[in-house]
């Protein structure tokens, strides 16, 4: 039996015929290997609700698959909550809610369904692997891990990406763009602008090895 391997996605940010065309180039054995989502699925992208629906398929089929918490998720709880408002619809959260208008039957029942609002109450900010964690965005260099606060773990970004500190472990984040991976000693970025036309990435664990497909002008925004 081949050892178990773990697939680590970037930023999908509602690009669903990437995501779509991404589970099909990876080598992910499902119920045998984890297959881990960084965050920020949703926003910015049209089919965001799709992407949710796939996630949540995927969940149900296979077990070790798990998403965490973004920026982008975090966002829309609070928008739900009535949390500022402004500062979601900033950050094209309109693009979400738009799907899930799209398919909500005459305007009836919640606008976020039942299984959504548990799959987006449920996410936590940080998976530890034994080799490495897994986190949206990052963490605060100097502070231990069990100290990292939420907001940094799904909102940090130059502080972390420029630090030289040791973690512990290495650390795999998406959140920040680049335009392709960035492969430094303490940590792995894996977000390479999916929904900005470049490519969605993921990362084999624990070869690093990448596998990345690129956008199609016509699924931009």
């Amino acid at each position: 039996m081949k050892t178990e391997k773990t697939f680590v996605v970037g930023d999908i940010h509602g690009c669903l015929e990437m995501l779509m065309r991404l589970l099909d180039v990876i080598p992910w054995r499902p119920g045998r290997d984890r297959l881990i989502f960084a965050g920020d699925c949703i926003d910015r992208g049209t089919h965001s609700k799709g992407v949710v629906d796939c996630i949540l398929g995927l969940m149900k089929t296979a077990p070790g698959v798990t998403c965490l918490l973004g920026n982008h998720e975090a966002m829309l709880l609070d928008y739900l909550a009535g949390i500022e408002p402004a500062l979601y619809l900033a950050n094209r959260g309109e693009t979400t809610l738009r799907s899930y208008r799209a398919e909500r039957p005459k305007g009836e029942g919640p606008l976020i369904p039942p299984d959504h609002m548990a799959f987006y109450q449920s996410l936590h900010p940080l998976l530890e692997l034994p080799h490495y964690y897994v986190v949206h965005a990052g963490f605060r260099p100097g502070v231990e891990i069990e100290c990292q606060s939420v907001e940094d773990m799904v909102w940090i970004r130059e502080t972390f990406i420029s630090s030289p500190w040791d973690f512990g472990k290495k650390v795999i984040f998406g959140h920040t763009p680049f335009p392709r991976p960035l492969i430094m000693e303490n940590k792995i970025g894996i977000d390479t602008g999916a929904v900005y036309g470049n490519r969605l990435t993921c990362i084999e664990l624990p070869e690093e090895r990448f596998y990345s497909v690129g956008a199609k002008p016509q699924a931009l925004i």
